[in-house]
């Protein structure tokens, strides 16, 4: 079963990726830190999820759950006193999965230097209703360049988080007939 959908279930108007951007900002605190004294690791993690659920959400008009994460990629540290903006977009959606991109930026609260990429992530969500089963989503329409070479760059990433699953299943599966224990 593919997550894409099938030519008679395109009744569903698209979305531009516009349409559910979003920019979620906090300001870095004490309670914030780890013991090397820069933001957890986490803490950044907790504000990604947050900021594409809300783009997942609101794309999907309506609840979606976390699938999966991967390429979390964290590029500098984090300070106290620093304010993160989260910035998310649909890339690209399936049948009934999104998969929201994510921009972490920081910047000194105290100077008017531009905000430096610390960090990315892809996050897969699920669209689910109220009995948590999966319901369809909307296309996404990409609307300029960078967003169709985003929405060709996630088809990649889906691609190989499917050979990955398939590929570790399947070694499950032979060492359960070699008679290994799982």
């Amino acid at each position: 079963m593919t997550d894409q959908a099938p030519e008679a279930e395109l009744d569903i108007p698209g979305k531009p990726t516009s349409a559910s951007r979003t920019t979620l900002s906090h300001i870095m605190t004490h309670g914030d830190t780890n013991l090397l004294g820069t933001v957890h690791g986490g803490v950044i993690m907790k504000l990604v999820d947050d900021a594409a659920g809300a783009v997942a959400g609101r794309h999907s008009g309506g609840p979606a759950v976390t699938a999966s994460m991967d390429e979390m990629a964290f590029l500098e540290p984090v300070r106290v006193g620093d304010l993160v903006h989260v910035k998310a977009q649909v890339n690209w959606t399936g049948r009934t999965s999104m998969e929201v991109g994510v921009r972490v930026l920081a910047e000194r609260w105290n100077e008017s230097t531009p905000a430096t990429q610390v960090g990315s992530a892809y996050l897969v969500f699920a669209a689910v209703d109220a009995d948590g089963k999966p319901r369809r989503v909307p296309p996404v329409i990409p609307e300029t360049e960078r967003d169709r070479r985003r929405y060709q760059e996630a088809q990649i990433r889906r691609t190989h988080r499917l050979a990955r699953r398939r590929d570790i299943r399947e070694l499950r599966e032979r060492r359960v007939a070699e008679g290994f224990e799982d």
